[in-house]
């Protein structure tokens, strides 16, 4: 029984884990993605810092990625920027990749 029960506190932890790691790859993404968001608008180095908080923020109103998404497909419409869902949508996919690559790195 202490075999299972070692498996079971095993098999807990490698969640826990899994799921902290899934968290700081959706949130350093949600940063990198805010930065481009951010260049495309033109915005200031301190506007810049406070609007990639505002993309992390947004990321807690659901789950998945369509709460991050509208706020920045709002926020660059708004500026003038020509930039289409689907943009947003394969920018979000590069920037996830670039996110595990740096938290897996110890960037």
């Amino acid at each position: 029984m202490t075999n299972f029960n070692d498996r079971e506190r095993g098999e807990e932890a490698k969640f826990a884990f899994d799921e902290e790691t899934a968290f700081k790859i959706a949130a350093r993404r949600n940063r990198l993605v805010g930065e481009w968001a951010a260049a495309l608008m033109g915005l200031t180095e301190e506007e810049t810092d406070a609007y990639k908080k505002a993309v992390v923020q947004a990321d807690f109103e659901e789950a998945g990625d369509e709460d991050v998404v509208r706020k920045l497909l709002g926020d660059l419409t708004a500026a003038g920027c020509d930039v289409s869902e689907a943009d947003i949508r394969t920018k979000l996919e590069e920037k996830t990749v670039e996110a595990r690559r740096q938290l897996m790195g110890g960037a």
